[in-house]
């Protein structure tokens, strides 16, 4: 049997894997596949594609399709699919997209007890989706036993941003206590810079503004091929608006909330992660489609 290496994506509203030969080339994986419409208000399905676009498995979940299907739901009819339908190849490595690396995480890195738990600690910067990509990692280490598995953080291709566009106009003991701005979809945009590298009319030195555009959407200005500045910041919140997150917005409009209408920071929270954006201005979905 040939040697697989497996990514999981466990994001706000979708979970997306591929396989791909140990030995093989890295755009082109073997088999592909997603759950999306997690939590949109629309039926889910695992869909699984082989290497050409071809389909290979499609199944409803939840209730009959509905939208009672979980990433919990989700996360579990891939794995049973990649264990029992799955036969001409090993898995001997699998790579975790985790949204928050903080300021601690550079680069990848092997996930062991320790990193999970300051995985975890970083919940609290970013609750739609840490809790989904801490999910995932525990799922697929149960699936697989103890072959390696690789943290990859949406932050780290942030880290080269000069410490000027990583701060705050606030004081120094809270950019200290983690308040500054991080920046996401660093796996997004290294993977542009690296197809970018492969074309020959782009050159190293070329600055690029890239779109990251999705249920959740973001820009990135991008020199040398390093992040120099990106729209997100603290949390995938901030920005451009988004599916159901408000984007940039007025710090005193939380204020004014708080004060004055009786929201509890947690019904805030919700408002702006999850009632705002497409879903907010449409008052119909968050979902393009609809």
């Amino acid at each position: 049997m040939s040697e697989l290496i497996l990514t999981i994506n466990a994001g706000s509203s979708s979970i997306k894997f591929a396989l791909f030969a140990a030995d093989g080339d890295w755009l082109s994986p073997r088999v592909k596949g997603q759950v999306d419409g997690l939590g949109l208000g629309a039926g889910a399905s695992l869909k699984v594609y082989d290497g050409h676009g071809a389909a290979l498995h499609v199944v409803a979940l939840g209730a009959d399709g509905d939208a009672l299907a979980t990433h919990g739901t989700a996360m579990a009819a891939i794995l049973d699919w990649l264990l029992h339908t799955e036969p001409q190849g090993e898995v001997v490595a699998v790579g975790h997209r985790v949204v928050h690396g903080g300021s601690s995480f550079a680069g990848p890195v092997v996930i062991d007890d320790q990193v999970l738990a300051d995985i975890a600690a970083l919940e609290k910067f970013a609750p739609l989706h840490q809790p989904h990509n801490l999910a995932g990692i525990h799922a697929a280490r149960a699936a697989f036993g103890r072959i390696p598995h690789i943290g990859c953080f949406d932050t780290a291709f942030h880290q080269t941003q000069p410490e000027l566009n990583k701060r705050f106009a606030l004081p120094q003991t809270l950019f200290d206590a983690g308040i500054r701005r991080y920046g996401f979809h660093g796996l997004s945009y290294e993977s542009i810079v690296a197809q970018l590298a492969s074309n020959t009319s782009y050159k190293a030195t070329s600055r690029v503004v890239a779109a990251h555009l999705g249920n959740g959407a973001s820009m990135c200005a991008i020199q040398d091929g390093r992040s120099l500045a990106t729209t997100m910041s603290f949390s995938p919140l901030d920005g451009l608006p988004m599916g159901t997150r408000c984007g940039r917005i007025d710090a005193a409009v939380v204020l004014h909330l708080l004060q004055h209408h009786q929201y509890s920071a947690e019904e805030i929270s919700h408002l702006l992660n999850r009632e705002s954006g497409l879903l907010g201005l449409s008052g119909v979905s968050s979902d393009m489609r609809a």
